[in-house]
């Protein structure tokens, strides 16, 4: 598919992707846009020209709040009716001239965090990952425990504190009982981690006393975006029995600039992997698909990148669907602007790990990164990167939003 954008079809941000993001040029106020190349197309300028006109009813409280907030509640039909006008407009050559004053150099802009986090869950769907864990943490025992493979194992997380691309991540503080010690002690983490995911973000709302079935995944699924599930490690094993992840978790959470549609992936659906054994009838799904994305971690130190690992998210044993008819099926609502992420992605091999967790062993064999050194966990001042791309619809190659974060010291 061509565009009269000059680059974009190899960017990775073709007309057969056009990802949603909100932007602010200095001294405006934040546009809803779509990604195309290395330029932003204002959907709120485009508004105002009349170029989005009879798309969808009330238009202005879709394209003109500075949000995603007002597409999300629409719902699939209106999602789908967007994104045809906004491809026609970037590969009509007619549509050139007048569009082009909606586009807007990424490099003039700072990008925001595109919708309103309603509630987030965080999931736990690698058996890879689950596996590797379990061999860190009990190694004299099963490296999965006895329900894994029965449910898709969750815990709740801080809406407030999902930040977008690009902001500075602060070194945690909290209580940790160093192995040496008696008694736990109370400072800054040492043992901060990374998490590689994806997460799914939801448009459509339900009605709570309903369960929303796997099958119904894509009515109320809007988009994708990689996820970085900071993780304080130290903090984690001494608060997280008997109740799970609390505060190691919820200091922060990135998230993508820029929101992949559901139907841009359409080439990147492939079939999971197999489930042994079969799981209660809530999770069956008559056409089950995980999704493509080959992902990637890079970490800067010292002046010096490198990346660590390219965890496969195919490999993911729990599909988004069977996560989102979980999230539900005891009646729980979703709303406008939830974000679920499928856990820490983690492949078959050692350079397909997720996390520093699972790269070094649990600090014991730190990983040997050329230009790095030897790598356990995050020092201050290191940039971590995630990426990931997937085949597109017309065959290209579809690029995710990154996201980047450095870490900062603690307060």
């Amino acid at each position: 598919m061509s565009s009269w954008v000059p680059g974009a079809a190899e960017s990775g941000f073709g007309p057969s992707h056009l990802p949603y993001g909100v932007v602010t040029t200095p001294g405006g106020h934040p546009e809803l846009a779509v990604r195309i190349g290395d330029h932003a197309l204002s959907l709120a300028r485009l508004h105002d020209m009349g170029k989005l006109d009879g798309v969808v009813p009330h238009a202005v409280e879709v394209f003109d709040i500075g949000s995603l907030d007002g597409l999300l509640e629409r719902g699939p039909d209106q999602w789908a009716a967007v994104r045809r006008r906004l491809t026609e407009i970037v590969t009509d050559p007619a549509e050139e001239l007048m569009a082009h004053e909606a586009m807007l150099h990424l490099v003039d802009t700072t990008a925001l965090l595109p919708w309103t986090v309603a509630d987030y869950v965080d999931f736990y769907s690698s058996e890879h990952h689950a596996t590797n864990v379990g061999r860190i943490f009990r190694p004299d025992a099963d490296a999965l425990t006895p329900n894994w493979k029965h449910l898709p194992i969750g815990y709740h997380g801080r809406a407030g504190t999902v930040v977008v691309s690009g902001t500075e991540v602060v070194r945690p503080n909290g209580q940790r009982k160093p192995p040496h010690e008696e008694s736990p002690v109370f400072g800054p983490s040492r043992r901060l981690d990374v998490e590689v995911e994806v997460g799914f973000v939801v448009g459509a709302g339900s009605s709570q006393g309903t369960a929303v079935p796997a099958s119904d995944f894509t009515e109320h699924v809007f988009g994708v975006v990689l996820v970085n599930d900071w993780s304080a490690r130290d903090i984690q094993a001494w608060e997280y029995v008997p109740l799970g992840p609390f505060l190691a978790k919820s200091f922060a959470t990135s998230v993508s600039a820029w929101v992949t549609p559901l139907e841009a992936l359409a080439s990147a659906r492939v079939a999971p992997p197999a489930q042994d054994p079969t799981p209660f009838p809530y999770l069956d799904d008559p056409d089950p698909w995980a999704l493509d994305l080959r992902l990637s971690l890079e970490l800067e130190r010292g002046g010096a990148s490198a990346v660590v690992s390219r965890p496969p998210f195919a490999t993911t044993y729990w599909t988004p669907g069977q996560q989102l008819a979980h999230l539900t099926v005891n009646g729980a609502s979703l709303r406008t602007g939830d974000l679920y992420a499928s856990g820490t992605v983690s492949g078959p091999e050692v350079g397909q790990r997720g996390s520093f967790l699972e790269l070094s062993w649990g600090g014991r064999e730190p990983l040997v990164v050329e230009g790095l050194g030897e790598v356990a966990f995050l020092e201050d001042g290191d940039v971590v990167t995630i990426r990931g791309e997937a085949t597109a619809v017309d065959g290209g190659t579809l690029t995710l939003g990154e996201v980047v974060g450095r870490i900062r010291p603690a307060v």
